[in-house]
């Protein structure tokens, strides 16, 4: 009987990702956006105000990546930096006119990337494989927290 663990998963996982990423990057170059810079600008979208070190945390990346990942898109005009009231050292973040003006347009090209890859596959079927791979990344979350051990011991 095959166990759980002799299931190879982890390339087919990796596979889809850059593929996703690939067909992504394509459709998004016109609007002269990286897929990291999409997801800062989405996220300060969604959270406008937000600290470089809230994004870096959020967005599950290194403050001197989001940095250079900021100035980038500053300096393309998708952001800007303000003062916080509360700390003359700090800085807070918001998207500009312009990266409202392209936020809709992203989220097509995202919404037909996953259309294309879910093709042929029903709802019921998506949603049993989103909650497995939940399941393992909760799984893999509590080996950072300690809570369970190398070999899956609580």
């Amino acid at each position: 009987m095959t166990k759980a663990e002799d299931i190879s998963f982890g390339y087919l996982l990796n596979d889809v990702t850059l593929l996703i990423r690939k067909h992504f990057d394509r459709r998004a170059v016109k609007f002269g956006l990286t897929r990291a810079q999409w997801r800062a600008t989405k996220m300060l979208y969604h959270r406008e105000g937000m600290r470089q070190t809230e994004l870096a945390e959020s967005l599950e990346m290194e403050p001197i990546a989001v940095g250079r990942v900021i100035d980038r898109l500053q300096a393309a005009g998708f952001v800007e930096r303000r003062p916080d009231p509360e700390d003359r050292r700090a800085w807070r973040l918001y998207v500009t006119d312009q990266a409202r003006g392209v936020i809709a347009d992203m989220e097509l090209i995202a919404r037909g990337i996953r259309k294309d890859a879910a093709k042929g596959i029903s709802v019921p079927e998506l949603e049993q494989a989103l909650g497995v791979l939940n399941r393992m990344k909760e799984n893999l979350q509590a080996l950072d927290t300690g809570s369970v051990d190398e070999e899956g011991e609580v």
